[in-house]
């Protein structure tokens, strides 16, 4: 089939979320066949700063899904949600 590359915007619980150690757990939390390709960040509000994951995942792996609640489920995010979805 091929590839799927999810752009993931993952909100912190709050501002004091050291955000290196956030994507550092992001990437230990990946199903198998997943990977990171680029990590940015963006201002939200308040201080608050959201984590921009670009996430290459196989087509037959069920797309962006598993690895939605395998980031929601990380310690230290409030909510994770798809910006973008595309096939490589």
């Amino acid at each position: 089939m091929g590839d799927v590359a999810v752009q993931l915007k993952v909100m912190p619980e709050s501002p004091e979320i050291d955000l290196d150690e956030l994507e550092e757990s992001l990437r230990a939390a990946l199903p198998e066949g997943a990977e990171i390709n680029a990590t940015d960040t963006e201002d939200v509000a308040f201080g608050l700063v959201a984590l921009l994951a670009a996430v290459v995942v196989p087509d037959e792996a069920g797309g962006s899904d598993a690895v939605e609640e395998a980031f929601a489920d990380v310690e230290g995010v409030e909510s994770v949600s798809v910006e973008n979805v595309g096939r490589v």
